[in-house]
């Protein structure tokens, strides 16, 4: 009987760690995601952002007056 009970705590602490060991990867994973989102943002702002680019090609074309 002993060497039953000595299996289940065994096994039961073998759990605790795998679980630990999950939940620690997935905070690693989630504060890359977040590092990662935040440098795509300050390449955005550094850029100028995604808004005045999509129009850049109509200030371009409407500088000059078309001809007749």
């Amino acid at each position: 009987m002993y060497e039953y009970e000595l299996q289940q705590a065994r096994s039961a602490e073998l759990r605790r760690r795998a679980e630990h060991e999950r939940l620690a990867r997935e905070v690693v994973r989630g504060r890359r995601a977040a590092r990662r989102e935040s440098a795509e943002r300050a390449a955005e702002r550094a850029n100028g952002g995604a808004g005045s680019e999509s129009h850049s090609h109509l200030l371009d074309r409407l500088r000059f007056a078309r001809p007749a």
